[in-house]
């Protein structure tokens, strides 16, 4: 959440802090020239090296910031605000390159889960570990989503970083997706895995699994295939090239929506898309 105060709260403080620094060695250079001369020249070398602070300058200085800012801290938080604002906003720009780079593999990959409308006009992916509980708590979110948007098209990406239970889960969960290419099948397993209590691991998931109704055996059989090897380190990879860094995390066109933001902005983001 950004601080209330305003980046231009203190223009006209932080400028007359700003032009007295500046002002120093200028001062400095005039005090030096009203002082009697002690030789007919100065020599060009010594007339072309830069300024530089004196001791009792440099004092001076540091005894302003420190005074201002002791008088002002809040510039301090206003200072790492503008930081954190800069930071996001090259951290949005090296995204959009990155969704660019990888669109095929980010929207249209054969390892992927899509939910929805295959064909829907607007997609959005979401990277998630069965054992986040911000991605429990934006389950509904989904849920509602693909209910109310026909035209949402909607990619599931594992991304297990909270544990080998999360790991064990995906790896279920790949094979439950290679049983149930419609996902009609699949998304109440999702559904009850990530919504259900406990922690999320082999034992939990394939429970889940053997409830819905899926071939165990296979599943068993499938669990440890080169595709469910190939789908999670594709999502991994997927994963690092974009900066995600935590789940749950979405693309939505060319944005990366960090954490579990709630129904109505995830909303926003597709409507400001499908235009």
């Amino acid at each position: 959440m950004q601080n209330p105060l305003s980046m231009t709260r203190h223009p006209l403080r932080l400028a007359t802090l700003a032009a007295a620094i500046m002002l120093m060695p200028a001062l400095a250079s005039a005090q030096t020239a009203s002082a009697p001369a002690t030789t007919a020249q100065t020599p060009a070398a010594e007339a072309s090296a830069p300024e530089k602070f004196s001791s009792d300058q440099r004092h001076a200085i540091e005894s302003i910031i420190k005074d201002y800012l002791l008088q002002h801290p809040e510039v301090l938080q206003e200072a790492m605000d503008a930081l954190d604002k800069r930071q996001k906003e090259a951290d949005a720009d090296k995204a959009r390159v990155s969704i660019k780079e990888n669109n095929a593999t980010l929207f249209n990959s054969p390892h992927q889960v899509v939910l929805g409308n295959p064909q829907g006009s607007v997609t959005m992916v979401e990277f998630f570990d069965y054992n986040c509980g911000y991605c429990k708590r934006a389950l509904p979110d989904m849920v509602d989503l693909l209910k109310t948007n026909p035209n949402l098209k909607f990619v599931l990406k594992e991304f297990p970083v909270l544990g080998q239970g999360s790991v064990e889960a995906a790896h279920v969960a790949v094979a439950v997706r290679m049983q149930d290419t419609s996902g009609k099948k699949y998304i109440e397993f999702h559904q009850k895995l990530l919504g259900g209590r406990g922690p999320a691991d082999k034992a939990h998931a394939l429970a889940v699994a053997k409830e819905v109704g899926f071939d165990m055996a296979r599943i068993e059989k499938d669990m440890d295939s080169d595709e469910v090897k190939t789908t999670i380190a594709e999502d991994m990879k997927l994963a690092d090239a974009l900066g995600v860094s935590g789940t749950p995390t979405y693309v939505v066109g060319d944005e990366l929506v960090v954490g579990a933001v709630g129904l109505d902005d995830l909303k926003a983001k597709l409507a400001a898309e499908a235009k």
